[in-house]
């Protein structure tokens, strides 16, 4: 009977062990597993994602990524999907990983865990070069069409920098509210400065001018699953360390502070 309750114990022992050990197993793990590292982009997110006229994906926030998956030991798999789709792409584990341009808002950390932020930027309001519309002032009337991106944080910012204004919502990436101020199809747009920059490079020079002033202030980070506490604590620890070593900066300055990208991509 003595020999039973030590075989039972040893049993539950072995078995709490074995319990522990597939508790423990955390994303990192499945990582190494698969060899694999899945991230979510934005389709058309210049200078963070994009693909370039080489037909080749390209951004900084391609490039942190790629780095990351160095040091992981795995190959990268990016994902395309627009703006709204990125945090569900997430959140139904299609990708380990969101990396965008993403404001880390409250609102948003419902849903996800966001990382340290890589950088700071701000919402700002643009419109065509010949605009009679020369400030946010200016624009705070009955019925403007306002361009937004469907799930953005310029999408809240705009409703609050400009009450009375019609917005109007599109699906996809930054160049959509460019092409509809260009257009005619909305009197401003409304995003953050660094994608604004980045983007009009793309158009003809002179044809888009920012308004004074900022509409925010704003913190970019990534983003995991909140049962991905081991994978965050990781990026984290590689976020502090290419800021401390200048891999940071040396992306920021090429893809975000300057147009140097634009003759090699």
């Amino acid at each position: 009977m003595r020999f039973l309750k030590h075989v039972c114990a040893w049993v539950t022992a072995v078995a709490a062990i074995g319990l522990l050990s597939t508790a423990s197993a955390g994303t990192l793990d499945e990582i190494a597993q698969r060899g694999e590292l899945r991230v979510a982009v934005q389709t058309q997110g210049p200078p963070f994602s994009f693909v370039d006229k080489k037909g080749e994906r390209a951004g900084s926030s391609i490039e942190l990524v790629k780095l990351m998956a160095q040091e992981m030991g795995v190959k990268v798999t990016f994902l395309d999907f627009d703006w709204d789709g990125l945090i569900p792409a997430l959140l139904s584990k299609k990708a380990d990983i969101l990396a965008a341009d993403m404001t880390s808002t409250s609102k948003r950390a419902m849903k996800v865990a966001f990382t340290n932020p890589f950088m700071y930027t701000a919402t700002i309001a643009f419109t065509k070069q010949e605009s009679r519309i020369k400030t946010a002032k200016d624009a705070q009337k009955e019925g403007l069409n306002v361009a937004v991106l469907l799930g953005s944080t310029g999408e809240n910012e705009a409703k609050k920098a400009f009450p009375k204004a019609q917005l109007k919502s599109y699906k996809g990436g930054g160049p959509l509210l460019i092409d509809a101020v260009l257009k005619g199809q909305a009197e401003v747009g409304v995003n953050d400065r660094s994608a604004v920059l980045g983007q009009i490079a793309s158009y003809p020079p002179n044809s888009i001018r920012i308004l004074p002033g900022e509409l925010s202030k704003e913190p970019l980070a990534f983003a995991v699953r909140y049962d991905s506490m081991d994978l965050l604590s990781w990026i984290n620890l590689f976020f502090l360390n290419v800021n401390l070593d200048g891999r940071l900066d040396s992306n920021l300055n090429y893809w975000v502070n300057s147009l140097d990208w634009k003759k090699d991509h």
